[in-house]
Parts: structure tokens; sequence; C-alpha cells
């Protein structure tokens, strides 16, 4: 293989991303830090998307939701007085902090939360729906992402003491494709920063980017099949701390789906092109390399194609 030449997968692009993290490089943990067995920051990225929620998709209402997300983040708290909980919105077009358990008086934090709550509601459906990320009405969920690593990382430059940071992400719409490469690199973001990420999939299909997430980073994917018992799914799987994970038996997921998205369209491909220098994937063959300007050989197919009408006699 040419080392700028196109590289076309013999197998799913699943098994070679497989593969691929199985012999990453070594990360850099954040030793320096000294963190508290049993004190915890979770970051609550919830799903804001009104047309999951109008949609049939949605098993339950909003409102119901709501209610058991909120008793789960009160446990949370209740559990040690150190706990501290974020809740970022995600939405069709936007994504915002909506609620912070360290500051404001803990006598008002539901009025808080829902409060900000529906000012974010309001103020994403004013916005232009064709600026949204694609056009299949999915969540915001790479920006989520990447504002609760920032989060994240500002908390390990305040001090030396400090919870011990993850990430929930509560998500029901579908994935949008056009988002495969700013969600990746979150993951891996969070992968080097050694924060999991937890999954808890609320709508009728299961999510592969949540998967991967998971599954890279560490966290648990679940997908409750009854979610009239959410709050009990919340507290049993998603409550416990990152130091008692070691002694629980938390589900695990059945399968992982590695499928990856084309770089050209923001299409779900299991067969593609994958550029040797930088390991962009394309769906189709293409003379350079959109991503970092490599210029690509002629695909195997071709060449095969030639060599064998070159013997014919």
């Amino acid at each position: 293989m040419n080392a700028k030449g196109f590289c076309h997968t013999t197998d799913k692009i699943g098994s070679t991303r497989k593969s691929v993290l199985k012999h990453k490089p070594s990360m850099t943990p954040v030793s320096s830090k000294q963190y508290a067995d049993d004190v915890s920051l979770l970051m609550v990225l919830l799903d804001t998307n009104p047309l999951f929620w109008s949609s049939t998709a949605a098993p339950l209402s909003f409102s119901k939701f709501l209610s058991q997300v909120i008793s789960f983040l009160n446990s949370i708290l209740l559990l040690n007085q150190l706990n501290q909980v974020m809740v970022i919105a995600t939405g069709l077009n936007s994504c915002d902090y909506v609620y912070d358990s360290s500051s404001g008086p803990t006598n008002q934090r539901v009025e808080t939360l829902l409060q900000k709550l529906q000012e974010f509601v309001v103020k994403d459906e004013e916005l232009n729906k064709d600026d949204s990320v694609d056009r299949i009405g999915s969540s915001l969920l790479s920006g989520s992402l990447s504002m609760a690593l920032c989060y994240i990382q500002r908390v390990f430059r305040s001090g030396l003491l400090h919870p011990q940071p993850r990430i929930l992400c509560m998500h029901g719409s579908q994935d949008g494709p056009g988002q495969y490469v700013a969600i990746m690199n979150s993951i891996f973001s969070a992968q080097r920063s050694m924060v999991p990420i937890d999954s808890c999939v609320i709508g009728s299909q299961h999510s592969a980017f949540l998967q991967q997430a998971s599954y890279i980073t560490g966290g648990v994917y679940l997908k409750p099949q009854q979610l009239d018992g959410l709050f009990q799914y919340l507290t049993t799987v998603f409550g416990t701390d990152l130091h008692s994970r070691s002694f629980l038996q938390l589900p695990k997921p059945v399968g992982v789906d590695f499928r990856a998205s084309c770089f050209c369209h923001k299409n779900t491909i299991d067969m593609g092109y994958i550029c040797s220098v930088c390991l962009s994937i394309f769906c189709k063959h293409h003379k350079k390399c959109s991503t970092c300007g490599s210029a690509f050989g002629q695909p195997q197919t071709s060449v095969s194609t030639s060599n064998q009408k070159r013997k014919a006699p």
C-alpha cells in the first residue's frame, strides 16, 4: 500500500476501528490531582429536543421524564454533601448550562432548574430551524459534550482536590451523522482525561454514538426497558460513584455498533476508503483527501481490473 494512497478496507470499518482502539497509544492520566473516593461531579446532558418529545418515538411525556430526573439529581446530592451536579440542556439548535448545584440556595434547586430549562427551550425554538446541524432533527450532542468537557477541565485546574467527574448522557433523539467527527473528538478527549461517559438512551432506537462513547471511555450504556421506573434505573446504575463501581455488577452492552460516518456525505457506512495519513473515511474514491490534502492513488479494485485486462489474450 502506498504511504499516501487509499487503503481500501477488506473488512467492516467497525472491525478496523476496534483493532485501532485496542492498540491506541498510552494515555496521559491526570495523576497530579488528588481524587476523593466517593465525591462525584456529575455532568448531566439532558435531551430537550422538541421534535423528539412531540413524536411517537418518545415513550413518556417530558414532564414525567423531568420529574424522575429531578428526583435522581436530588438523590445524588443527598449521597454526599460534597457532590456536585451540572445540567446541560441539549436542544435542536443550541445547548447551554441550565443548573449548577454549587451556586444558589439549596432550597430553590427545583425552581431554578425549571425556570432556566423553560427559558432555554423557548430560546432554542426561536432559532431558525435552517441553522440546525442536520435535517433529521437530531439534538446537538456534540456541543453539549464539548461544554461538559470544558467545565471539567476548569474543575481540574481549580485546585489539587476536586471530585471525580463523569458525564451522563440522557438522550432520546436519533444520531446525527453530520456530528460524527465532533462527537468522536469529544469521546477521545474524555478518554484522555479519564472521564467516563455514561449513556441512558430513552428513545426507541439504540445510539451508535453513545455506544462507542461508553465503550471507549469505560462508562455504562443502558437502554431501560420500562421507563415508568426510570428513577430506579438511574439510582441503581448511574447513582454510584466511580470507586463503588468496582464492587458492583453493572449492566454490560450486548454489542457495540462501530460503524463510522463518511467525511464526504456524512452517511453511516460498513465499507469504505480510509486515508492512510489522517484516517479520514470516505464512501467513494477521491483523487485527494479533503481533510489533509494528500493525493490518493488508484483504488485496488481498478488496479486489479486493469491487470486482468493486460493478461487477457
